[in-house]
């Protein structure tokens, strides 16, 4: 499949370039997925799917377009990349559009990422259907006669990837991918019907927990949203739970491209070198983590991965800034995006902080919510437990926290010891005080 996915690229670059393109860049892709989800002990649904698709990206007389076709015979193809030479001649010009230099392809690793299973070729139906049904199973049993309904699904895949330049970049990656899923929703009070969800994702399917776990967490997860209730507003410290931590650090990113930088749209432009945080807050791209769902050892330009300590001790130490991004803005370039994030890990368990915080809120998930990249300004709301002399009291719902990125990461105090390992985000739960949470 390697060299029918490395001809097909070098035949794309070898038409575009016989109809007038200086310089194109293929990408293809091709994965096949089994996706099953059951509901009341029944399957709801299952999906089975080969799919493969190839990206091109032609720059020709200053001018630059990216287009995508999943018809690859050899003359449909050909036909395509013809059209897409011509059709790219009547854009504006973009001078800046380019190949990188091929000197930032240099110093690639060679590393097994760990991210494909040879499992996955063992996987049949049958396995594939006890799995989801044992999530379901245990997600019921747990809830008890407080289920309203459980849905749980399980997927695999199996996906490979050629990038090829007509500048002499090349590069092939293969992965599998595994999740387990579930989730309930539960009587309440009154009306009332609080649902959780747990989900959990790999590279390797060993690496999953065991399918009874993913259930039974689910429900465990809702049932702790039974009798939830507001507070007065007011300020307290708050534990933001790993698992959904990154969606608070989602809008501190997205000011940290080079993207929004050149449009203006980033409160992080002119801070580079200096304090966005407090001490605590180290974030650190790590693409070599084996088994990392970001793992890499090339970006989508063919940019060779490296390490990078994007926050430090703090201080902000660099942006995500891609080869044309970096022209426009004269800046080296590093990547474009994020790998895999990573937050250093505190010694104390969550349980061990909320002894010495007194009270406060454990937040274990966010509804709806914005953040402006311009100002730095987000508002978002929050569901958890309220705690008090380190034991929870009763969890809270329906609470709002408004605040801006550069006054909320300075107020970060700890990090506990739980990096959460199923996403690209690898964040610890994060401690912060003096937050003020708003409710009644």
């Amino acid at each position: 499949m390697k060299k029918e996915l490395y001809d097909l690229a070098d035949r794309a670059i070898k038409i575009a370039k016989a109809a007038g393109a200086d310089d194109c860049r293929v990408s293809i892709n091709g994965e096949r997925f089994v996706e099953i989800s059951y509901r009341e002990r029944q399957p709801e649904g299952i999906k089975e799917a080969t799919s493969r698709g190839l990206q091109v990206e032609i720059f020709v007389n200053k001018r630059y377009s990216l287009q995508a076709t999943s018809d690859l015979r050899p003359q449909a193809l050909k036909s395509f990349i013809e059209k897409a030479v011509a059709s790219t001649r009547l854009l504006e010009e973009d001078p800046l559009r380019t190949l990188p230099d091929p000197k930032y392809y240099q110093g690639r690793k060679t590393l097994d990422l760990k991210q494909y299973d040879p499992d996955y070729k063992k996987l049949t139906p049958e396995s594939r259907h006890s799995f989801v049904r044992a999530i379901e199973e245990s997600c019921l049993a747990k809830g008890g006669d407080k289920v309203i309904s459980v849905s749980a699904s399980g997927y695999d895949s199996y996906s490979e990837q050629v990038l090829m330049a007509s500048d002499g970049f090349d590069g092939y990656v293969e992965y599998t991918a595994f999740y387990g899923a579930a989730e309930m929703t539960a009587k309440d009070e009154g009306d009332r019907r609080p649902a959780e969800y747990n989900v959990a994702i790999a590279m390797i399917r060993k690496d999953l927990p065991r399918p009874e776990e993913i259930g039974a967490e689910a429900a465990s997860r809702t049932l702790s949203l039974l009798g939830a209730k507001k507070i007065k507003t007011e300020t307290l410290p708050i534990i933001i739970e790993n698992r959904v931590a990154s969606q608070v650090a989602g809008g501190l990113l997205q000011a940290m491209s080079g993207r929004s930088i050149q449009q203006k749209q980033s409160f992080l432009a002119d801070k580079k070198g200096q304090k966005v945080g407090s001490e605590k807050l180290t974030l650190i791209d790590d693409p070599f983590i084996p088994g990392g769902l970001g793992s890499r050892t090339f970006d989508g330009q063919g940019i060779a991965a490296k390490k990078m300590v994007m926050i430090e001790a703090g201080v902000l130490r660099e942006f995500y800034v891609d080869w044309y991004y970096g022209r426009k803005l004269g800046w080296e370039p590093t990547t474009g995006s994020p790998s895999n994030l990573v937050i250093p890990a505190g010694k104390r368990s969550v349980k061990e902080i909320m002894k010495d915080l007194g009270r406060g809120i454990f937040v274990t998930g966010f509804i709806g919510g914005n953040s402006n990249s311009t100002t730095g300004d987000f508002s978002i709301g929050i569901i958890g437990q309220f705690f008090e002399k380190g034991e929870i009291v009763h969890p809270v719902s329906e609470m709002n926290i408004a605040d801006n990125h550069l006054k909320f990461w300075p107020r970060l105090v700890e990090a506990a010891n739980d990096p959460y390992p199923y996403s690209q985000m690898r964040f610890p739960s994060l401690v912060f005080s003096d937050v003020v949470v708003s409710g009644l």
